[in-house]
């Protein structure tokens, strides 16, 4: 596949899965850059469905073999589909048209950049989206991927402010990112996940081990100094690489990107960095997404620095609006609504430590309101793997609702761990926590103990958002 001469020749790309966020997001790249973009979904509606009609990106919303001629040179296919189950993949096979992987085409994308890569466990779309909100303050010549919608993109997934530059988030599930070509990669955190390909901890970081040893020579390694996982993660790389540069950002960093004078409360958070002699300000909680903040302000400095622009008073101020301004992505602490007084919010955190995290920065920034709590395990194996872990997450809550276990198809459920074992784990551990199987089937519990000055928030990777958005309806149609 030569992405750059499709490019060129504005040539076809045919996308089968389009409607997927990452999807989407390419499709959109490589539209703008000139190819003839088409592809193909389920009937289902997605955010996606809005994007790709304001583009005018055509799209069949089914999937048949039909679709698929020896015009297109390149199709990209999700993750999702194979050409077992999927009736377009298997006709391009059997014309033997180029078949790639949406990770392989985002990979062969930034092999066109002077590209940067952020990843790590937790942390990575919102990192990814503030990097992108301040690359597009300081005006400097980037196109941004981040894995969810975002307000300050548009409410899309992709910004683009020029062509020399590329940033995306980037996976580490099935190794996913070792398709990309970084000269920048920012790590955000390294810890046991994804444990139905990574059996344990040390196979996870080696993962991120070898993404790092991706890093051009004369790149840079960007690096929370507050987590264990990926300070081991870059000892380890340093070891073999004394051609990059190596740069901490957190409480507990070295250098220019140390958060100094961090204070939070009543809806706001501000920060110093030792090395840029300016005070930041965020409305989006949480320790974490400061954490999240100063790792987007190095890696847009080493950004700005290689483009010859150092930050100036001007570009600081922009900057700081831009990040005063910043309200999150889609499902990452996204509030939903305010009704009968409780504030309703969703969030995708849906490992132990991003629970933790997440529920203590809301405590720390809504000092005032309860916390009201439907969590939702994702997968069998990591639920079993980190069963202590998740039974002792939620707590500084006031109140704990759990649901069966959301399934995924890269399973099979053997019965070793369920949500309502959970549950049991859970009660041994804290009081004021229930178990309703399906989420939706808690609205009227949750009617009977929410009162207002609340705040209810629904986490995990699963389907209980719903839920915030019933609760959400009803209290408002009570106002109205």
């Amino acid at each position: 596949m030569n992405l750059e001469e499709i490019i060129r020749n504005k040539e076809k790309v045919y996308f089968i899965g389009i409607k997927g966020t990452g999807m989407c997001a390419l499709a959109e790249l490589l539209y703008r850059a000139g190819a003839r973009v088409s592809g193909s979904d389920t009937a289902d509606v997605f955010y996606t469905d809005a994007i790709l009609k304001d583009l005018r990106i055509p799209y069949f919303e089914a999937f048949d073999g039909a679709h698929i001629n020896d015009e297109i040179p390149l199709v990209i296919h999700s993750a999702a589909y194979s050409a077992e189950g999927n009736p377009e993949m298997a006709e391009a096979r059997r014309r033997g048209l180029p078949l790639v992987k949406y990770t392989d085409a985002l990979g062969a994308y930034s092999a066109l950049f002077d590209s940067s890569g952020i990843a790590g466990v937790h942390g990575k779309t919102t990192t990814t989206a503030l990097t992108g909100t301040l690359l597009a303050a300081a005006e400097l010549p980037a196109q941004v991927l981040a894995g969810s919608a975002v307000t300050s993109f548009g409410g899309r997934s992709t910004i683009s402010i020029g062509n020399k530059y590329f940033v995306a988030e980037t996976c580490e599930y099935r190794k996913h990112f070792l398709s990309f070509e970084p000269r920048r990669v920012l790590l955000t955190g390294v810890e046991s996940d994804h444990q139905d390909f990574f059996p344990d901890y040390e196979s996870i970081r080696g993962a991120f081990v070898e993404y790092g040893g991706r890093i051009k020579s004369g790149g840079e390694l960007i690096y929370c100094a507050d987590d264990a996982g990926a300070c081991e993660t870059a000892g380890i790389i340093q070891k073999k690489r004394n051609d990059i540069k190596y740069t901490e950002y957190g409480f507990n960093a070295r250098g220019p990107f140390k958060i100094k004078n961090y204070k939070t409360g009543d809806g706001e958070s501000g920060f110093e960095l030792d090395g840029v002699p300016h005070r930041w300000t965020l409305r989006v909680p949480g320790r974490h997404t400061v954490l999240n903040s100063a790792g987007a302000l190095a890696l847009v400095k080493s950004i700005a620095d290689n483009e010859g622009r150092p930050f100036d008073a001007a570009a600081l101020g922009k900057m700081d609006a831009a990040l005063a301004a910043f309200s999150g992505s889609k499902r990452r602490s996204e509030i939903i609504g305010t009704a009968g007084d409780i504030l309703f919010m969703d969030d995708y955190a849906h490992h132990p430590t991003a629970i933790k995290a997440t529920l203590a920065g809301l405590k720390e920034f809504y000092p005032g309101r309860r916390l009201v709590v439907s969590f939702m395990s994702h997968t069998y194996s990591r639920t079993a793997a980190l069963f202590e872990d998740f039974a002792g997450a939620f707590g500084v809550a006031g109140i704990v609702f759990l649901h069966k276990i959301y399934a995924s198809a890269r399973e099979v459920y053997n019965g070793s761990v369920t949500g309502a074992a959970l549950y049991e784990k859970t009660k041994t551990l804290r009081a004021n926590v229930y178990y309703v199987d399906e989420p939706l089937d808690a609205v009227d519990a949750l009617k009977s103990v929410l009162r207002p000055g609340d705040l209810f928030i629904t986490m995990g990777a699963g389907d209980n958002w719903k839920l915030c958005v019933a609760l959400f309806k009803h209290y408002r149609a009570m106002e109205s």
